[in-house]
């Protein structure tokens, strides 16, 4: 990769490394996500697992956002997912949020968070794995670039490069994406009258001071700032994927309590910021079908080991480590158990067995 392609999808300063070892680290990360991943879920895909009421109450103007907000990837699915419905079989959705627009970014953007979810409504659990934003893979398609980071995949081709690169990576099968435009998250915190937020660390950035501990009313600006800073903090990219899931959970927490937010100006301001590969049609036999999925929460994240590569900074998990979130999510899928996947693999067959 040229430096200036590679300056493009890299940040200018390092990630700055954790304090704290990598067990206490993985325990801790483990603690704080069980809640918040599903509030990232449940605010990427809108009125969807809780929202069937509402969809069937303003079938039109849902419809009319579903539309506008419906970007298939364009590439073939490793299932066919409309069978996958009908039989009311476990299914995953890659979740990304994306920093398209912040920072004045006009570029495409990288994918800050990435969160590999199940749905198994048989079983009436759900099962999230958070993926490291820098991890060493080869991006689907564009393997002449090897490595790249995993938050690279989606500057290339968008959701498709993405959701390609994520299943190839632990042979998954990705039924479905959705994504949220974090540098449109200042928007939408207005939109629904700003959120009220406990700071998990003391810090001050971008003009805003902040105490941990102390609950306080954050607008848009606020809390932009409250969830981009990342170098000043021990935990570095882990306490700012934190924070970020901090202030969605806070967003969706107040969206799904008040009614009166599916109005036309919410569903606009969402149509502007969400985009998913999931039709209306789907969405009615999800919220329909699969909302008990959410009785149950089984959370992770793949964990990986700081290395310098070519002068950068990865996330490489190894062997073990990957194979345990591969048997985790075919488990949950209710899929046969299959060796773990390999970016760099000749073979794009993902195993849906």
């Amino acid at each position: 990769m040229t430096q200036r392609r590679r300056q493009q999808y890299d940040d200018n300063v390092p990630p700055e490394q954790p304090t704290d070892s990598p067990h206490r680290r993985q325990h801790e990360q483990h603690r704080r996500s069980k809640g918040c991943f599903f509030w990232l879920l449940l605010f990427v895909v809108a009125i969807l697992l809780f929202g069937g009421h509402f969809i069937l109450q303003k079938y039109r103007t849902v419809h009319s956002t579903i539309n506008s907000i419906n970007h298939p990837t364009g590439i073939q699915k490793a299932r066919q997912t409309n069978k996958v419905l009908h039989h009311g079989r476990p299914i995953s959705v890659l979740l990304m949020g994306t920093d398209t627009g912040a920072l004045g970014r006009t570029y495409k953007g990288r994918t800050d968070t990435l969160v590999l979810a199940v749905l198994n409504p048989q079983t009436s659990s759900m099962t999230l794995v958070s993926l490291p934003r820098d991890a060493e893979v080869a991006v689907s398609g564009h393997e002449e670039d090897y490595p790249s980071k995993l938050n690279a995949a989606y500057a290339y081709d968008g959701s498709a490069s993405a959701v390609q690169t994520v299943q190839k990576y632990l042979n998954v099968p990705v039924d479905y994406y959705a994504t949220i435009n974090m540098g449109g998250l200042e928007n939408l915190i207005n939109v629904v009258g700003g959120v009220e937020v406990e700071p998990t660390l003391t810090f001050s950035y971008g003009g805003y001071s902040f105490t941990k501990g102390q609950k306080v009313q954050m607008d848009g600006k606020k809390a932009l700032a409250y969830v981009r800073m990342r170098y000043t903090d021990p935990q570095g990219d882990y306490g700012r994927q934190q924070r970020q899931r901090q202030v969605l959970m806070a967003v969706a927490s107040k969206a799904a309590s008040v009614k009166s937010l599916l109005n036309a100006k919410f569903l606009k301001t969402i149509s502007n910021q969400v985009t998913t590969d999931m039709s209306f049609n789907d969405m009615l036999v999800v919220a329909a079908r699969y909302r008990k999925a959410t009785h149950h929460m089984n959370s992770t994240h793949l964990q990986g080991q700081s290395k310098m590569i070519g002068g950068q900074s990865f996330e490489v998990p190894d062997g073990n480590e990957k194979q345990r979130v591969t048997n985790l999510l075919r488990k949950a899928l209710d899929l046969s158990p299959a060796q773990t996947g390999s970016t760099l693999s000749d073979s794009n067959e993902i195993n849906t067995d």
